[in-house]
């Protein structure tokens, strides 16, 4: 049986002992146009070990572009001919995050906006009740960038999970990337001098918002463009 986490505002982190971890791959970076191709839902344990797991192939029902697919690996013809119906497939992923966040599991996402704000969008476009309240979140993209900004160097999954000794094998694979995430995001905790879970939580709120704006900046600058625009809003745009 598995121990609900009582969270409030005084939560620990050092409390919590596992996480909700979740990924997607999809079509591409819209979150408002573009579709759920695969997803992973899981628990990471302090060690690092899956306990509970849940992956969906999902039929979008719309053309899965080839730069998508040669990221991914799915093609429209696997999705076509493997895939499940889309309408059910997001009902059962918001089935289990709700029962994670019920049981007091922090939601971890890498780059966590793309994810949920995806992921709510799906919901709202076949008629389902998006999560209006994911709880606690933790993102070890934004806590990562945040205490050590001075790193040089990508900040991608795949950059980091190697920065902190995270053996990533089959990156965009939904399930290697959630799991992934998962470990980076205890070794990402472990250097964090904040303690308790809802102020780290109110933290990247404020993290994701300045990290938008100085991306924002750089671009504008570099590109000549001063109409480029970065939302900040975390964790669901």
């Amino acid at each position: 049986m598995t121990t609900a986490v009582n969270l409030n505002a005084s939560t620990l982190i050092a409390d919590v002992p596992s996480l909700c971890v979740f990924d997607l791959e999809t079509t591409g970076v819209d979150t408002d146009e573009d579709r759920i191709v695969t997803s992973f839902i899981g628990r990471i344990m302090r060690d690092g070990q899956v306990n509970g797991s849940y992956s969906w192939l999902v039929n979008p029902g719309v053309p899965i572009p080839e730069g998508a697919s040669a990221i991914h690996g799915i093609t429209d013809e696997v999705a076509q001919r493997d895939g499940t119906d889309p309408a059910a497939a997001i009902a059962e992923m918001l089935v289990v995050l709700r029962r994670s966040i019920a049981a007091g599991r922090p939601i971890v996402a890498y780059n966590a906006s793309f994810d949920l704000s995806m992921l709510n969008a799906e919901a709202r476009r076949y008629g389902l009740e998006p999560i209006e309240d994911f709880g606690p979140v933790l993102d070890p993209y934004v806590i990562d960038k945040a205490i050590d900004k001075y790193r040089k160097g990508k900040r991608t999954l795949i950059v980091t999970s190697e920065f902190y000794g995270v053996t990533l094998e089959g990156a965009h694979d939904a399930e290697a990337d959630a799991v992934a995430t998962g470990r980076v995001c205890w070794a990402v905790l472990a250097k964090s001098e904040e303690l308790e879970l809802q102020a780290l939580h109110a933290r990247q709120v404020v993290w994701a918002a300045e990290q938008a704006a100085s991306l924002q900046s750089y671009l504008r600058r570099s590109k000549a463009d001063d109409q480029i625009v970065i939302d900040g809003t975390w964790p669901v745009r």
